[in-house]
């Protein structure tokens, strides 16, 4: 097996739907990062080794750590604000938490009102220190949710060039068209992995090919489990990716992104390390294609059981 990665690795760009959405193939996911103590002066690094790759794409929500990642990743961006124009901002709004910073939450819960998203929409563009986010994405279904009240709050932030793109994430197909049909969604954010593989089989996936739309993949590695899940499953799992790695000369991580990556429905991976290597190697998977042997090794090993 080697882990060594080629020097010349750039990261491709995707038109995410016809709406002329561009991202980077790997997004870049900030999920974790008030958790990885970086200076304002690492947090720059970072980034500017992101867009070296040419993983261009940050995806933020404004709930990320605690309500505090879009500070951090803003004071990078006003310590450096050429990075700005060389990047695309991604974020999430629509979820309510508990939390110091926000002592008016008396209650976890959802919030899909026309209000609540311009406003979480203002707050993160506050916080990031920019003027417009490239894409806003309704965080997860809200069971009060009012589609048209989603898509006129969506477009009085686009009128007012507050937000450039739209869509949504951990929406069923049916949810998704719904509201796509009142205004035009750029991607569905879902999670997906080898260990979670339902959006390939609940019409997700086929939905989104259906009408152009490439959807983004949170939790690829599943979390980690891949690499340290101890039950049998993940076990033979693992088993199985590494045989193709050693056999491809390709890293573990490689060879599960481009598993992901080679669905027709064109997905669009995040990565969630602050290690610069981490994301050089998920750069890595979007520079070759598995064998039709190898991709249905994989999945046969994911279900646990042929396709027929």
């Amino acid at each position: 097996m080697t882990n060594t990665l080629p020097t010349d690795l750039h990261c491709p760009r995707i038109t995410t739907s016809a709406g002329g959405l561009q991202l980077s193939r790997i997004v870049a996911g900030m999920w974790r990062m008030a958790d990885w103590s970086m200076t304002v002066e690492q947090r720059v690094a970072f980034i500017e080794q992101c867009i070296a790759l040419g993983v261009t794409s940050f995806d933020h929500a404004d709930i990320y750590g605690n309500y505090l990642v879009e500070g951090l990743f803003g004071e990078a961006l006003r310590d450096r604000p050429s990075l700005r124009d060389q990047i695309e901002l991604v974020s999430k709004c629509g979820i309510k938490l508990v939390s110091q910073q926000r002592p008016g939450h008396a209650i976890q819960h959802y919030d899909t009102s026309a209000v609540h998203i311009i406003a979480s929409a203002e707050a993160s563009l506050r916080q990031l220190h920019t003027d417009r986010l490239d894409l806003l994405l309704i965080h997860r279904p809200d069971p009060l949710m009012a589609f048209d009240d989603v898509a006129e709050a969506f477009t009085a932030l686009r009128a007012a060039g507050k937000v450039l793109h739209f869509g949504v994430s951990n929406f069923s197909r049916h949810q998704f068209e719904s509201l796509n049909r009142r205004i035009a969604l750029a991607t569905n954010q879902v999670e997906f992995s080898p260990l979670h593989v339902a959006p390939m089989f609940d019409d997700t996936f086929d939905g989104l090919q259906d009408v152009g739309v490439a959807p983004m993949i949170w939790s690829p590695l599943a979390g980690g489990r891949l690499f340290s899940g101890n039950d049998g499953h993940a076990d033979n799992l693992r088993l199985v990716i590494q045989q193709i790695a050693d056999e491809l000369a390709q890293p573990f991580a490689s060879v599960v992104f481009a598993w992901i990556m080679q669905l027709p429905s064109r997905p669009i991976a995040l990565t969630g390390s602050g290690r610069i290597e981490a994301v050089a190697v998920a750069v890595a998977g979007t520079g070759f294609t598995l064998s039709r042997t190898d991709w249905f090794t994989i999945l046969r090993a994911a279900r646990s059981h042929e396709v027929a």
